[in-house]
């Protein structure tokens, strides 16, 4: 077919449809918010950036909000992917199946990880408003091959920690998604590394307000001090 792409039984394509939707339907849970409400007594969209993200919950409702919420919106992307691998195989196959890059069929697990990614930053339960899809696209790589996510950790972390600005790290570890996805898997098919580019580049167009802020020079630093930034930054 030129793209390296072959079909699936009609079952795995029912299991995908499927597998897709309830990814969506599962990492749209905006857990930043519901856990701002219980546990910081706050809505974290009415302060800071407005996001339901890790970043402004730490900036608004603190540290121990901000740390559960990393936790469960990366583990939404991990349990998603490994789920929907497993549910696929099974329906399709009758067992274990690979999905492994250069198969032909690598593109059902990328589809699957496009859904996940998607129900965070447009989340149904927020009239498709959502968070920028950095803990929940870690947790999509943790699930898809974990050494893929420990390389984007080590770039957003390094940057980080040089520039002091969350979002500098965001935005180059999801900008390089489609060079890491391709080094590690050479033999990808077309379509599925077309659907990680979409991923990564989809994250930085989630980030366009906070490079706007960075052109003009009052991005907010990371701070571990509740409420610092609050009322500093306009909705991204």
């Amino acid at each position: 077919m030129g793209l390296g792409v072959v079909a699936v039984p009609q079952p795995a394509v029912i299991a995908l449809v499927c597998c897709a939707i309830g990814s969506y339907l599962v990492c749209g849970i905006p857990f930043g918010l519901i856990l701002g409400r219980f546990m910081g007594h706050v809505d974290i969209r009415k302060s800071g950036s407005g996001n339901i993200g890790t970043t402004n919950a730490l900036r608004v409702a603190g540290p121990k909000v901000a740390a559960v919420t990393l936790l469960f919106d990366v583990l939404k992307g991990v349990v998603c992917i490994n789920v929907s691998r497993a549910v696929i195989a099974a329906v399709g196959w009758g067992g274990a199946h690979s999905f492994a890059a250069g198969t032909g069929e690598d593109w059902v697990i990328s589809l699957v990880a496009l859904a996940c990614l998607y129900g965070h930053i447009f989340s149904p339960y927020l009239r498709f408003h959502g968070g920028k899809g950095i803990a929940t696209g870690v947790g999509i790589l943790f699930g898809y091959f974990w050494p893929l996510a420990i390389v984007h950790l080590a770039i957003f972390i390094v940057l980080v920690a040089i520039t002091k600005y969350v979002s500098v790290g965001s935005i180059a570890t999801a900008a390089v998604v489609p060079l890491t996805v391709f080094l590690a898997f050479p033999q990808m098919s077309p379509v599925s590394l077309a659907i990680w580019a979409l991923l990564g580049w989809t994250v930085v167009w989630a980030h366009r307000g906070n490079i706007a802020k960075l052109r003009a020079g009052n991005e907010n630093k990371l701070s571990f001090s509740k409420g610092k930034a609050e009322g500093k930054e306009g909705r991204a």
